[in-house]
């Protein structure tokens, strides 16, 4: 790299407070040698971590400070709201009136995000997305905050710092942006196996989601319900969406950044505004206290998944996202969640990713909303009102009436005051911990690859090929020889051949030896294995005056009653005149709309005089059919089928009756795409 610095006055100044960090012994800020730097001071191997950890503490609080003012990660986010309403009665397993009064809608506010890029990034980057609800619950605000992949990087929050850093832009030269395919986050990978599990998720479908409305959402850690007797339950907490779990294809992904950066943001606020309520059913997965060491993995470990043919998931209540939001900043970006914000009936457990997330959360907003109160901005705020002795500091909007701000008193009766466990008080599950202060990890937690491999054996054809198209793409960009060689090398212990054929795609040594002996599977980890839905998917209806009117007519309103959202395009914006006086309104045309855009294709009538609008309508139908997706043609279209060979192909529906043809398509749209075409 040359050196470009200049020898002025400026550099000179600059150059006091340059330091070169290759080669150095590893200090804290207070010049302090660093003896150990992956794991957090725990009470014994699986015991709680210890507020005492200064070096944790001033990593974490470092880290959690450095982005003003947008968020260090999940910064580019879009949120709604919504109602949550309980279908069963969980007061065998908690206290918390949410999971146990099937009467009362709770009020909900959901963000979702990417995790990666910057607020100015694109929707559809390959990356895990956040999935963030705060229930405004009678007994104070309780926050489940998701991602749509159950798993995470790092077992011990302390190297959380370490793969934010990793995967953001490279420090030198500030790209990529949004993207893990660059040199930092492959060396990461290289040297930190435990993340190959969750790297198995983010180069799947599961990274690039459709919509917002078709990705699930799971709680990650391991949490615990306490009942009213006293007795304790370790849960993991999902959110199955009603539409399905659907992808987009990597090439759409790519195209969509230029076509549509705010696909996901624009899909999600369409869909409310025009009635189409997104739909999620809560579901927990629960385990009694005596089952805990009964699997082959540990349960408090953050990169493995409870396997749902081994632990069901029980489905418990519906959310409904009814109403946009009125201010993007008041609300979407002001919004602050927390792990650690729960109410009686919900606690932790030792899960170590979860211990630094109950700090690192509330720690983070500090900086992002300007001191301690942000809990009084409007989308925050409890819909309880809230009493203690707190006060004043940045942003403070209550007014206190009265002298006293201290507990005990006697100048105001001993109040506020606090409230017995009996009577509603939060008391924390009472856990016995023991052990010497350390810095390890129980042996339950050195297994990295066997759950990545029964991810990989979980896949169907087409998603093994995409997760393999995706390693190539990703180590691809890697120029570094080795961190390409020493990633083959690692995955090569997840599966052999996936490995080898990755290595002839990136110019690399194809491994000799690894390949994993685990043949167990979980069917639930499929896409092809999700619900399957055609309400909601938009269809491209390419049109142009003279079309058959009433045939046309009938399609398009079978559709609508089956909750399709077709879509008219044509030669110019407008009325398209069909036969017996049919008109259609065209809201797009061939230049302001693509393929990449809609879920299915209608070809109803091309141009008898406008060759540059049929040029672009073959290339319309090409990249749909290349995408998989399901095409239609009746009448005159139908000639465009024939004219491309796309007849007699899986998900290509055509015919003279339109009820049938009506028919026909939304089951072939409902299967979502047509992988082996």
């Amino acid at each position: 790299m040359t050196d470009k610095r200049n020898n002025d006055e400026k550099d000179q100044q600059l150059e006091i407070f340059r330091v070169t960090d290759k080669g150095k012994d590893m200090t804290t800020n207070q010049g302090v040698k660093i003896s150990e730097d992956e794991l957090s001071l725990t009470a014994g191997v699986r015991g709680p971590t210890l507020m005492e950890d200064f070096h944790f503490r001033e990593k974490m609080t470092h880290f959690d400070h450095e982005r003003i003012p947008e968020r260090v990660v999940h910064a580019r986010g879009f949120a709604a709201h919504g109602e949550f309403q309980l279908y069963e009665n969980m007061e065998r397993y908690t206290k918390a009136k949410i999971f146990t009064d099937t009467s009362r809608k709770v009020p909900v506010f959901v963000r979702f995000s990417t995790v990666n890029g910057s607020r100015g990034s694109a929707d559809t980057a390959r990356d895990a997305r956040g999935f963030a609800t705060k229930f405004y619950t009678e007994e104070g605000n309780y926050d489940l905050v998701a991602n749509n992949i159950p798993v995470f990087f790092i077992q011990d929050g302390i190297k959380f710092p370490d793969v934010v850093h990793s995967f953001k832009p490279e420090p030198h030269i500030d790209t990529p942006q949004a993207s893990t395919a660059h040199d930092n986050f492959w060396d990461f990978v290289a040297n930190n196996p435990e993340n190959a599990h969750m790297v198995m998720w983010i180069m799947s479908d599961r990274a690039i989601p459709r919509s917002f409305r078709m990705m699930e959402g799971f709680g990650v850690n391991t949490f615990r319900l306490v009942n009213q007797q006293g007795e304790a339950f370790f849960v993991k907490f999902h959110w199955k969406p009603k539409l399905g779990t659907h992808s987009l294809i990597w090439e759409e992904s790519q195209k969509l950044m230029g076509v549509d950066p705010d696909f996901h943001r624009h899909d999600l606020w369409e869909a409310i505004e025009r009635g189409d309520y997104p739909e999620y059913e809560l579901g927990i997965q629960i385990l009694n206290e005596e089952d805990e060491f009964k699997f082959d993995f540990d349960i408090l470990d953050a990169t493995k998944l409870w396997p749902e043919e081994e632990v069901p998931v029980k489905i418990i209540g519906k959310m409904t996202l009814t109403r946009n939001v009125d201010n993007f900043f008041a609300e979407t970006e002001q919004v602050a969640f927390h792990p650690g914000n729960v109410v009686p009936g919900i606690d932790f457990t030792n899960d170590p990713l979860l211990q630094a997330r109950l700090f690192s959360y509330i720690d983070t907003q500090l900086i992002r909303l300007g001191g301690p109160n942000f809990h009084e901005l409007p989308i925050n705020r409890p819909i309880r009102q809230f009493y203690n002795n707190q006060r004043d500091g940045y942003g403070r909007k209550t007014i206190n009436v009265g002298r006293v701000n201290f507990h005990r008193n006697s100048l105001a009766g001993n109040t506020p005051s606090p409230v017995p466990p009996e009577e509603g008080g939060y008391a924390h599950y009472e856990e016995k911990v023991e052990g010497r202060k350390i810095r390890a990890r129980s042996t339950s937690f050195t297994d990295h690859f066997s759950q990545a491999t029964m991810f990989w054996n979980s896949m169907s054809d087409p998603e093994k090929k995409h997760i393999i198209d995706a390693f190539s793409f990703e180590l691809g960009k890697v120029k570094s020889i080795s961190v390409r060689q020493q990633n083959v090398d690692l995955f090569a212990n997840v599966n052999l051949e996936m490995a080898r054929i990755i290595a002839k795609n990136i110019g690399v040594k194809e491994p000799v030896s690894g390949g994993s002996t685990v043949t167990k599977s979980s069917p639930a980890l499929s896409q092809l294995n999700t619900v399957k839905s055609a309400r909601t998917r938009k269809v491209a209806v390419i049109i142009t005056n003279g079309f058959n009117g009433p045939f046309v007519k009938a399609v398009l309103d079978s559709w609508r009653t089956e909750g399709l959202v077709p879509e008219i395009i044509s030669e110019d914006l407008g009325p398209v005149h069909g036969t017996n006086g049919v008109i259609l309104n065209a809201t797009q045309n061939v230049y302001t709309a693509d393929s990449v855009l809609y879920d299915a294709v209608y070809m109803v009538r091309g141009s008898s005089k406008d060759m540059e609008f049929n040029r672009k309508v073959a290339h319309f139908l090409d990249e749909a059919f290349r995408h998989k997706k399901t095409l239609g043609a009746t009448g005159e279209g139908r000639q465009w089928l024939e004219l491309n060979q796309y007849t007699n192909k899986s998900g290509v529906i055509s015919s003279d009756n339109a009820s049938e043809f009506a028919k026909q398509f939304v089951e072939a749209v409902r299967q979502h795409r047509h992988w082996y075409r």
